[in-house]
């Protein structure tokens, strides 16, 4: 019987699959990355890199011949190493199943090259969901190692070591040791830096609202803001003007213009990826995002669920593609019609687009199984991944559910030379927000805790309904910076 090594990542990693490959099978760990360029940051404050020339063997990259990178074993890793090349020698195939991304690739390669069997005994295995299913078709075709994936990693990491090791001594010597630049953080801190200029040369202006408190025959009484004088967009600059158009108000009827209603329809959003599940879990559940990510790659690797052993809840996190498996949109459809009914189903699946950096070999995060709902898993989890858990499922399931249909309302109101306009929405179906909730953005795109602040119901209006003026107020304003 032919025998097969498969190295994982992680040890908890190695279990789930173990537990599904059986006989013939023995699966091991690397704990994470075998290699790296050499990380020989000197102790000298003065001279933090000294002898830091391109080049040179404490940066690692020779930047005069092509960038080319100079790795070594990490410490520590020796005995792993040594373990792994032991049960290399036993087998006749060897199967790389690290994680599907460039730095699951850049471990692949390495392992490659310190295990040492030869081209034609060593594959790559790839899955983005730790079920049977899923493990068995990956072993039962695996690929070859994706060199183009490796370089992307690599060019990220020698970066990553030339800004760090070239520019954070200028940091340590100018403003404090032990700060870092890195290939990410140092543009990210320059859009800060534009950003907050752009904050302080900011000059407010003054400008001001005249808001009418208004009762037709039948409630809710509502509020409708002056917009247009004599036919045209009116800005009211100081309080002066304000009064003065306040005046002329009360001494006018308000009667309602003209009323517009429309049919609108809000989509659910995608299901996540890995940046919008962490700003969502930061919203919603406060957590940072190395802890989302943490209790990810727990809900990943394998959580124990009693008499079934381990098992992998959610696909890869690490991903920037919207796509899902055609078999998970019908798993989810059937579940949509099920448990919410047939209302909540559309006619076809929702489409999202992938954005064209996006490696499309990977899923959206999602549940890698719609017969393992939060409340059956529960008592399994402890109480941030079954947050987190939870939060992946509804927004999930929403992903694929009705949209959501609004009665949108907008009044127009005149006095005298003055136009008011009212708006109002009420939710005719609430779809997908069933399910997911979403809070309205306000107008700078953040998104408001109020569904008040969007959604507030006008009384029902017609063409040359009189209304009742309660009161109309006046209100000081200042334009905002960017935020």
């Amino acid at each position: 019987m032919e025998k097969t090594l498969v190295v994982v990542e992680s040890p908890a990693k190695a279990k789930t699959i173990k537990k599904y490959l059986g006989k013939g099978y023995e699966v091991k760990a690397s704990v994470g990355h075998i290699k790296d360029l050499p990380n020989q940051a000197a102790k000298d404050r003065r001279s933090p890199l000294k002898g830091a020339f391109p080049g040179s063997p404490v940066l690692g990259v020779d930047v005069s011949d092509d960038f080319k990178p100079y790795y070594e074993i990490i410490p520590g890793k020796e005995k792993v190493i040594k373990d792994l090349r032991d049960s290399a020698a036993r087998v006749d195939r060897l199967f790389l199943a690290t994680d599907p991304d460039r730095e699951g690739e850049a471990i692949a390669w390495h392992l490659k090259e310190e295990l040492g069997k030869p081209d034609d005994a060593t594959y790559r295995i790839l899955f983005n969901e730790l079920t049977e299913r899923r493990i068995k078709e990956a072993v039962a075709s695996p690929t070859r190692l994706d060199n183009n994936k490796y370089n992307a990693q690599q060019a990220r990491r020698i970066l990553d070591r030339i800004v760090g090791y070239q520019i954070s001594p200028l940091l340590w010597e100018k403003v404090q040791f032990g700060l870092s630049a890195g290939r990410v953080q140092s543009v990210a801190l320059r859009i800060i830096v534009d950003r907050q200029n752009a904050r302080d040369k900011f000059l407010p202006e003054e400008y001001w609202s005249v808001t009418a408190f208004l009762k037709a025959k039948k409630p809710p009484s509502f509020e409708a803001k002056l917009v247009e004088y004599d036919g045209r967009k009116i800005q009211v600059g100081n309080m002066k003007t304000a009064r003065t158009l306040v005046n002329e108000a009360v001494s006018h009827p308000f009667v309602v213009a003209d009323v517009q209603r429309k049919e609108r329809s809000r989509r659910p959003q995608p299901p996540f990826i890995t940046s919008t599940m962490q700003q969502e879990a930061s919203k919603k559940l406060r957590f940072t995002g190395t802890r989302t990510m943490r209790i990810a790659q727990q809900l990943y690797e394998g959580i124990e669920l009693g008499d079934q052993g381990a098992v992998g809840l959610i696909t890869y996190m690490r991903t920037d593609s919207t796509r899902v498996a055609p078999e998970a949109i019908a798993a989810v459809r059937q579940f949509i019609g099920g448990t919410y009914g047939p209302n909540y189903l559309p006619p076809k699946p929702h489409t999202y687009k992938v954005g064209k950096t996006a490696q499309e070999a990977h899923e959206a995060i999602r549940p890698t199984s719609m017969e393992l709902p939060p409340e059956r898993v529960a008592r399994y989890l402890d109480k941030a991944q079954l947050a987190l858990y939870t939060l992946i499922w509804r927004r999930f399931v929403a992903s694929q559910a009705a949209a959501a249909i609004m009665d949108m309302t907008t009044a127009s109101i005149a006095s005298g030379r003055m136009t008011f306009r009212a708006t109002g929405s009420v939710m005719r179906f609430d779809g997908y927000t069933r399910i997911y909730s979403v809070e309205p953005e306000d107008e700078n795109g953040r998104q408001s805790q109020s569904k008040e602040d969007t959604e507030k119901a006008l009384p029902p209006l017609n063409v040359g309904d009189q209304l009742t003026l309660g009161e109309i107020v006046p209100r000081q304003h200042f334009t905002q910076p960017p935020p």
